[in-house]
């Protein structure tokens, strides 16, 4: 039998990353690569996202490489860079970018990331017409892939985006680790995990024994903090430590300023508008402190949860997002990003639980009310059940006995 060409000979499929890092960005990248080169593209790597675009360019070529897939972050590195105007930079960088996808022949392009990168490559298309497909990436969880979680006989429009399930692995551990010193000194531990607008992240320390939390879909008014604080005192009672996990995006009333407001590292912003987040664990053991007179530390996770080797949840996950990725190249159907259809353990990640949505519906998705119960700051038992598809049970150590006290006779 005559052997013919493969379907996209001479053509040049090119992948870039851009936003912050995730555990699953590497293997994100193999995966797609590995799937383009079966369709015959040459395979180019754009470096530091869009940044990789401008002026002369900045890519390189990752046809029929070895490509490690299971390190962490992205080797083709990263940057926040906005190709269209924005405060920070007036310029519209737009016709650069498209000079470079003539200049290197690209015929299309997979662009890894989240509302900022995706939202951009999304604008690209609508507005220039570019051959783009977008690739879920955050650390957040909160771009709106419209997963579907199956609880108690209700369907609840979740989400899932690689790079979480790694995160979430390492929160429930870096928190799982806090809890024999916590113990120990009789402490209130207050946890700082990464969510500048949404709580999914935080809530993977109650895998690892947090028994409060505090998210940014929840503004903590003056009258909040109030009814905050004594359940603080009433769970430190029972027990003599707690740990509390606390988004970096929570808006927290100043009882000086009489104002809600977050707490930034910096004052300086991304090409997207975003500020730093840092510090608000600090400035609720400090409250908790004076409040109640109990020893409250505060711990920063900061990249810790993105920092790392990919998870085996999102190995197996990124390669069926790929194969999505794949089946949209064959029917040439751009604008597109491939997501999971409903939340399931990884044995059933396959591309038969993959779908695609029109990128023009890109968006945030915050935690949803059903995951989290604002009168008593904690998450839900919806909110361990959907967890529990990644992460499977929830493993919590601890002393484990009461020592008899012995009376001076």
């Amino acid at each position: 039998m005559q052997k013919k060409d493969k379907i996209f000979k001479g053509k040049t499929l090119a992948i870039l990353s851009g936003g912050g890092d995730t555990p699953a960005i590497n293997s994100s990248i193999e995966n797609v690569c590995r799937r383009a080169m079966l369709l015959g593209f040459r395979v180019y790597g754009i470096r530091k996202g869009w940044k990789g675009l401008l002026g002369e360019g900045d890519v390189v070529d990752l046809t029929r490489l070895p490509y490690n897939g299971a390190y962490g972050g992205t080797a083709l590195k990263s940057s926040r860079t906005n190709p269209f105007p924005t405060a920070k930079n007036p310029e519209d960088r737009v016709p650069q970018i498209m000079a470079n996808l003539k200049r290197y022949h690209i015929d299309a392009l997979v662009t890894i990331g989240g509302d900022d990168t995706n939202g951009a490559a999304k604008r690209l298309y609508e507005r220039e017409g570019i051959p783009v497909i977008g690739f879920p990436k955050t650390i957040d969880n909160d771009l709106r892939t419209k997963t579907m979680h199956h609880y108690n006989g209700q369907d609840i429009e979740a989400v899932l985006c690689p790079g979480f399930p790694s995160g979430a692995l390492y929160i429930s551990d870096f928190v799982r680790h806090l809890r024999s010193t916590n113990e120990s000194h009789e402490r209130i531990m207050v946890v700082e995990v990464m969510g500048r607008d949404a709580g999914w992240l935080t809530g993977a320390s109650v895998f690892g024994g947090a028994e409060m939390a505090l998210v940014p879909e929840v503004e903590m008014t003056a009258e909040r903090k109030e009814r905050f604080f004594e359940e603080v005192k009433k769970r430190y009672s029972e027990k003599k430590n707690l740990i509390i996990a606390v988004s970096e995006g929570v808006r927290w009333w100043n009882d000086e300023t009489k104002e809600l407001g977050m707490v930034y590292a910096s004052s300086e912003t991304d090409e997207y508008g975003h500020k730093r987040f840092g510090g608000v664990s600090g400035v609720v053991a400090s409250e908790i402190n004076k409040r109640l007179g109990v020893e409250a530390r505060a711990q920063i996770s900061g990249y810790y949860p993105r920092s790392g080797v990919c998870s085996g949840y999102d190995r197996r996950f990124t390669s069926a997002l790929a194969d999505k990725v794949m089946d949209l190249l064959l029917r040439e159907e751009y604008g597109q990003m491939p997501v999971l259809r409903q939340m399931v353990t990884a044995d059933y990640l396959e591309e038969y639980n993959i779908s695609s949505v029109d990128m023009g519906s890109i968006g945030n998705q915050p935690l949803q009310q059903i995951y989290y119960n604002e009168s008593n700051f904690t998450f839900t038992d919806a909110y361990v059940d959907f967890l529990k598809h990644i992460l499977g049970d929830p493993y919590l150590p601890t002393f484990g006995c009461e020592f008899p006290k012995v009376n001076p006779a």
